[in-house]
């Protein structure tokens, strides 16, 4: 296993790539997102334990859609049960992606833990037990700064999380091992990464303008609510799919071949 580095300009092509590679299968890759995000919003439902059931099952389900996407980029078409491929690989492989879920989950509640400090909880309540926000919970300082300050707490431990699973499964790495070379391989291509992360944005903000444009030229609601919600969905499927040209990029598989 090799780590490549990368110049910050590296970060737009990974985008360009992603989106790419996604429109090898774009109903497949959709379809498959919609499952994942079906089933995490199914587990979301059981009040406090739901929301963490499925933060746990988050690494091998973020894991799933990286292997819909090698598949993709190797001619086949990825079935639903490629979802659940780091259960599949063996028992070793399925008890490093318990612990890494595991991992990610406390984590997380750690996070939320630690904005509660700042507003006695009604972030992390939020997340946990559900609720609505309304103009006065936004106006509030302290929710304001616990939302920051998840948000910032929220980024290392991404880092952490962003190449873990797929070096369980592919290179067969313990937890801690995958968790610590995620971690080097983000901060040694830290600019590809920001610049990324930022093109990633700029690319939301544009299809978001635009519907908003579509919205005020056209003055219907319907029309907008109609195409906002698979639009949204078919540019998380487009991101998810790029996580996935990270990862061979930074660790030397050579199985990205778009041009």
């Amino acid at each position: 296993m090799t780590l490549n580095l990368f110049p910050a300009r590296q970060g737009v092509v990974w985008v360009k790539l992603g989106i790419k590679t996604f429109f090898r299968q774009p109903l497949a890759l959709s379809g498959l997102f919609f499952l994942f995000m079906m089933s995490m919003s199914i587990l979301s439902m059981i009040p406090i334990v739901g929301n963490v059931l499925a933060l746990a099952l988050l690494p091998v389900a973020t894991l799933g859609l990286m292997a819909a996407t090698r598949e993709t980029i190797k001619g086949n078409f990825p079935m639903p049960i490629v979802l659940i491929s780091g259960f599949r690989a063996g028992r070793t492989s399925m008890r490093s992606m318990l612990i890494l879920g595991a991992l990610y989950a406390i984590g997380f509640v750690l996070i939320l833990g630690a904005s509660a400090l700042f507003d006695g909880g009604k972030f992390a309540t939020l997340y946990l037990v559900g609720g609505s926000l309304n103009a006065e919970t936004l106006q509030d300082g302290s929710f304001e700064a616990a939302g920051l300050l998840a948000l910032s707490l929220y980024l290392p431990l991404s880092l952490l999380f962003w190449h873990a699973p797929a070096l369980v499964l592919w290179h067969g790495l313990s937890p801690s091992k995958s968790l610590f070379f995620s971690f080097v391989a983000c901060l040694r291509n830290f600019w590809a990464m920001a610049v990324y992360a930022a093109a990633w944005f700029l690319v939301f903000i544009i299809v978001g303008t635009t519907i908003a444009l579509l919205a005020s030229l056209t003055g219907s609601e319907e029309l907008v609510a109609a195409i906002l919600f698979p639009t949204a969905m078919l540019m998380a499927s487009m991101f998810f799919t790029s996580i996935y040209v990270t990862f061979v990029d930074c660790f030397g598989e050579n199985t990205v071949h778009l041009a």
